[in-house]
């Protein structure tokens, strides 16, 4: 008798042991929205267009609202993490697109200042020449 009580002991341990495992497991297997990701793949972008990188770095920013666009419907499809590293994409290429822009606004002021300096220097050098033949 005391065998059947200990072995169905064991059998409600197993069982409940069991059930315990799979409520755990579907709880951690349900990973939470992306939101905070997807604002700030939005905030990445709204702040390129901002900064008019359309002008100079148009590719990088669409693939930027292709992903963040793509990330919004895995979130709606429930795919939470390919949301999450679509959304993380997205932040990234705009990103990119406003570093490019600004690289390439700096390379145009370079390059200005670098003509520029050039008129100077033309300009000194005319000077100098009609100065010494006065």
């Amino acid at each position: 008798m005391t065998q059947t009580i200990q072995t169905a002991t064991r059998g409600k341990l197993t069982g409940s042991t069991i059930v315990c495992l799979l409520m755990l497991a579907a709880c951690t297997s349900t990973p939470k929205p992306p939101t905070l990701a997807i604002q700030a793949a939005e905030q990445a972008i709204a702040n390129a267009e901002q900064g008019r990188v359309a002008d100079y770095a148009s590719p990088e920013l669409a693939e930027a609202r292709e992903k963040l666009t793509a990330a919004r419907a895995a979130l709606q499809e429930k795919k939470m993490a390919v949301a999450q590293r679509l959304a993380e994409q997205s932040r990234i290429d705009a990103e990119l697109a406003l570093a490019k822009a600004g690289s390439i606004k700096a390379e145009t002021v370079n390059n200005e200042m670098k003509k520029s300096t050039g008129t100077l220097q033309q300009e000194m050098q005319r000077n100098t020449n009609t100065g010494a033949q006065q």
